[in-house]
């Protein structure tokens, strides 16, 4: 017998992997997130308290890249000559 997967959002329609709605939430909340000025604040509550917290958190960032494939160029201000 199959499996009756739950994929039906409110209204009845029927969504599965890569949600209207939910990409629609995020989008407005992100969106009321940078209007409402609150990046500021919230980088400034991210930034590590002590010096021994920067290099725990940097330590991360370069394990995390040691096993990224490779880094995006927009995180460097490069283009890869694909947009113009």
């Amino acid at each position: 017998m199959a499996q009756q997967r739950n994929d039906k959002q409110e209204g009845g329609k029927i969504e599965g992997e890569g949600s209207y709605t939910g990409a629609k939430q995020y989008n407005d909340a992100t969106r009321e997130f940078v209007e409402k000025g609150k990046v500021k604040p919230a980088a400034r509550k991210a930034k590590p308290a002590t010096p021994e917290e920067a290099r725990e958190m940097e330590a991360a960032e370069r394990a995390g890249k040691a096993r990224a494939k490779e880094e995006d160029p927009a995180l460097r201000g490069q283009n890869d000559g694909s947009e113009e």
